[in-house]
């Protein structure tokens, strides 16, 4: 299944579960909406923050409930991934993670916009993933209406610490992410890219001689 597929099958998940929510389908589709105005959206952000926090609490006393929950919270993770307390994730049944990505502490996600997080991804500590854009016209800013983008990051990409990703960003596989970076337009796939806002530096390089004679499987 690609991207699409899995987009497409996660907004149709959520709709099937809340088929009368007018709001979400807006929402998941990209189009504009009222979230102040809006009871449904307020209870699924309501939700996702008390699993959160719920899962948060668990995290070092019974990490399998915590694990559990988690796929309660998000049934598009995959198996084996890791998320270390504390996060926030706000409308669970709209992202993908795919298997084997670790995704350290203070970890946000930030809005309903599909989201969706690759294979074998490192996430480093207090990286925020955005997904809101309200409007830049004040009068329609100020009666509340915003619409959310999906942002979708390919397998095997590492962001370093503080890596804040903005509405509607990709980022391609096997990418590198520079700490504190501010990801502001697409990065392609197999580069290292760093900075305020985000850029190519380099290519990914073919092999990092710290590692040479050790082994490679996984």
């Amino acid at each position: 299944m690609d991207i699409n597929e899995q987009r497409q099958a996660a907004v149709e998940q959520a709709l099937r579960a809340y088929p009368d929510d007018d709001d979400l389908r807006r929402l998941f589709s990209g189009e504009p909406t009222q979230y102040r105005k809006s009871k449904t959206l307020h209870g699924h952000v309501q939700r996702g923050a008390q699993m959160s926090n719920e899962i948060n609490r668990l995290y070092y006393t019974d990490p399998e409930e915590a694990y559990r929950l988690f796929h309660e919270l998000v049934p598009g993770a995959e198996e084996h991934v890791e998320i270390t307390a504390p996060f926030r994730i706000e409308y669970g049944m709209a992202l993908f993670i795919g298997h084997d990505t670790f995704i350290n502490n203070d970890f946000m996600i930030v809005g309903g916009g599909i989201v969706t997080l690759g294979a074998h991804c490192l996430i480093g500590p207090r990286c925020t993933i955005n997904t809101p854009n309200h409007a830049f016209d004040i009068r329609m800013r100020l009666a509340g209406w915003e619409h959310a983008l999906p942002v979708t990051i390919g397998d095997n990409v590492w962001f370093g610490s503080n890596v804040t990703v903005c509405p509607g960003v990709t980022v391609g596989d096997n990418t590198i992410i520079g700490a504190g970076s501010v990801i502001t337009k697409d990065i392609p796939a197999n580069v290292i890219a760093a900075g305020n806002p985000c850029r190519v530096i380099k290519p990914l390089p073919d092999h990092d001689p710290a590692y040479d004679g050790l082994s490679d499987e996984i």
